[in-house]
C-alpha cells in the first residue's frame, strides 16, 4: 500500500467531469505527495481519451492534461487504495455509498462539498457532455471553487496521514 494520499474523482463516464477534476486538482497538488486518478460509475466510455470540449476549456485555463486519459469504471480496490473519494455529482455520490463494503478507510464526499459558496441542497455538477462548451465552462468553474477547500482538507489530513 503506497503512503502517499490517494483522490479519485468519479463521474459517469469518466470523460468530461472527472478527468478535468482529476487534472485541475493534480495541477493543485503539483509537487506534493498526492497521487490522482478518475474513475467513471459505468464502463460505458471505457478506454475513451477526455471529451476535446473537456480538452479545449482545460487548455483555455492553461490547465497542464497531460496524455494517455483512458477512460475506466471504478473498481471494488480503488475503496481500498484510496484515501479520499470525490464525486461529481450526487448520482454518483449514491452509486459510490451503495457500492461501499462496510470496511473501507476511503471517504466519499461530493467534491462542490468543499465549496463554501454552494448552495448545500444543490451540490453536484451536471453533465456537461449534454450541452455545448457553456456547459464545460461551468463544470470548470464549479471544479474551481471547490478546489481551495479540497487542498486545505487535503493537507490536514495528509498531515495526519504519513
Amino acid at each position: 500500500m503506497s503512503s502517499r494520499y490517494r483522490i479519485v474523482t468519479v463521474c459517469t463516464g469518466n470523460i468530461c467531469r472527472s478527468p478535468m477534476a482529476e487534472v485541475i486538482l493534480r495541477q493543485a497538488f503539483q509537487d506534493s505527495e498526492v497521487e490522482l486518478d478518475s474513475a467513471g460509475t459505468t464502463d460505458w466510455e471505457r478506454g475513451s481519451p477526455i471529451d476535446p470540449r473537456a480538452i479545449s476549456v482545460l487548455e483555455k485555463h492553461n490547465v497542464e492534461i497531460g496524455s494517455g486519459h483512458q477512460a475506466r469504471k471504478f473498481q471494488p480496490e480503488d475503496f481500498v487504495t484510496s484515501d479520499l473519494i470525490l464525486a461529481l455529482d450526487t448520482d454518483h455520490f449514491d452509486w459510490l455509498q451503495r457500492h461501499a463494503p462496510s470496511a473501507t478507510n476511503s471517504e466519499i464526499r461530493l467534491l462542490r462539498e468543499f465549496d463554501p459558496a454552494a448552495d448545500k441542497a444543490d451540490l453536484g455538477i451536471a453533465d456537461p457532455w449534454y450541452g455545448d462548451l457553456s456547459d464545460f465552462e461551468e463544470t470548470y468553474r464549479l471544479i474551481t471553487a471547490a478546489l481551495p477547500g479540497v487542498v486545505e482538507y487535503v493537507q490536514t489530513s495528509a498531515a495526519g496521514h504519513a
